[in-house]
């Protein structure tokens, strides 16, 4: 199909297909984002798109730290993108919010000027733990190779903190105001982190600016969920279809979406509210409930599901025993363990999880929910499962998605394989050595520190349990 996605061939696209509902002429750049990837093209794009139509000062100029490729593709259909929501049926609605797409390596300055411009008062991050250049105890690495260059040539920067630091210092220099920054990474205590890192880099040159920063500049934290499979030719080809034109980079997710907001602005900000964002001085909360409810439940189906055979959640779920014990697990451990913050009904978020689990037109493949979860589980199901032990609770449910990573960490090493983790290879070394018995193979696993806290590995009745979940599923396995 020679026919592109454009602002020119707009008004030729289907009309089943939602377009800008507002004059793209009348937006003006109000929001820098950082990490323009399919994420924030499906979530906070999405949601600034809302707001547009009632409030033109909310455009966005896309920055891509690294690579050339959504700049390449977008640039040439004027920023215009298809995102494709599939629920029930799959609807298509054509986004306008990205006025600018930049490449910082290429034009280091036009990123500091947009970031410095009287009109940009907030700037929005989605680049991934990794991008923030963090430690592992959660303090900025100095030592890092784009900080240390930041360092020594801050006018120029390189990294996302160095870009910040020196944008608030040449707004503060030209009496220009703060901005709020707001990170949309799945980091535990998102805003709280960036903040701190922020303000060591501009310690490092400028007290003062150090200072000004932790007193005038916000860094809300905030909680995003939606999923988001990847691009696919399959989706362009649905997407040229509908269209009647071909759109270079569409993106896809489920109908669900969730953004929320802590309830703190540097200056004037979107009406967040308005475009359907929860804005609340309780984000914490709400991260506590996903991260126990949705992620911890999605770990348990991946391990679990990898165990008997399935390859995606929805095939896992459509195995009626497994979807029940996770819905069990759900509404008998987890929920025992939460405050619902104030607007979320729990009981029905777990039935939307669920629903959400059971999306067939979402092909989520558990292999990729299992990876990292060394890293994973700790926040995932450990913590449930140390509030219930605390409590006097049972946790025998909540050992057995326990048991199947180890079993999934033991298969994959008898096969030759490494598992995607940050301990791959120590993983790896374990699972070689197990003898499919908890007797001899849990003392291994409990001894990796970094995942099971020594007061939890040492606790006779976690041992126990976990025992007879690892020898129950060896039996089956």
């Amino acid at each position: 199909m020679a026919e592109f996605l454009s602002q020119a061939n707009l008004a030729r696209v289907s009309r089943e297909v939602r377009r800008p509902a507002y004059d793209r002429r009348t937006v003006d750049i109000g929001i820098v984002h950082f990490g323009p990837g399919a994420f924030h093209r499906v979530h906070q794009a999405w949601f600034v798109e809302k707001l547009l139509a009632s409030d033109p000062r909310w455009g966005i100029c896309a920055v891509s730290l690294r690579s050339t490729d959504l700049r390449d593709a977008l640039v040439p259909q004027d920023g215009l993108y298809t995102l494709a929501a599939l629920d029930g049926s799959t609807s298509y609605q054509v986004i306008g919010a990205l006025k600018q797409t930049l490449v910082a390596p290429e034009d280091p300055e036009t990123v500091l000027e947009q970031l410095c411009a009287p009109r940009t008062r907030v700037v929005t991050i989605t680049v991934t733990e990794k991008g923030y250049c963090l430690g592992a105890d959660g303090n900025l690495d100095m030592a890092h190779g784009d900080i240390r260059r930041d360092l020594r040539s801050p006018h120029s920067p390189t990294s996302l903190i160095g870009y910040l630091v020196e944008a608030l210092k040449r707004r503060r220099a030209n009496g220009i105001g703060p901005l709020t920054i707001v990170s949309c990474d799945n980091l535990v205590d998102n805003g709280t982190r960036l903040a701190r890192a922020v303000q060591q880099l501009a310690e490092a040159g400028d007290r003062n600016l150090a200072r000004w920063i932790e007193e005038k500049v916000a860094f809300p934290r905030t909680m995003v969920d939606s999923i988001t499979p990847a691009t696919t030719d399959a989706l362009r080809d649905r997407v040229a279809e509908v269209l009647g034109m071909t759109d270079r980079w569409p993106v896809q997710r489920e109908g669900f979406v969730q953004w929320v907001i802590e309830d703190r602005s540097a200056a004037d900000i979107p009406d967040w509210a308005s475009a359907g964002v929860i804005v609340t001085d309780d984000v914490e909360a709400y991260d506590r409930a996903k991260l126990r409810l949705l992620n911890g439940a999605h770990s348990s189906l991946a391990y679990l599901g990898l165990l008997a055979g399935h390859e995606t959640v929805t095939q896992a779920m459509e195995d009626m025993d497994l979807a029940a014990f996770i819905a069990t697990m759900m509404e008998r451990d987890i929920l025992p363990t939460l405050k619902a913050p104030r607007g979320l009904d729990l009981a029905l978020y777990i039935q939307a999880i669920l629903k959400r689990f059971h999306n067939p037109a979402i092909r989520h493949a558990l292999a990729q929910i299992a990876w990292d979860g060394s890293q994973k589980l700790p926040f995932r199901l450990l913590g449930t499962l140390q509030d219930n032990l605390q409590a006097g609770r049972p946790i025998d449910r909540l050992c057995v998605p326990i048991a199947a990573w180890m079993h999934f960490v033991r298969r994959k090493a008898a096969d030759g394989e490494q598992v995607v983790d940050p301990l791959a290879r120590r993983l790896y070394d374990i699972g070689r050595s197990c003898q499919n018995r908890a007797a001899a193979d849990l003392p291994m696993f409990l001894g990796l520190d970094t995942v099971f806290a020594p007061s939890l590995a040492g606790n006779e009745i976690f041992s126990s349990a976990l025992a007879r979940a690892y020898d129950g599923l060896a039996a089956g396995s």
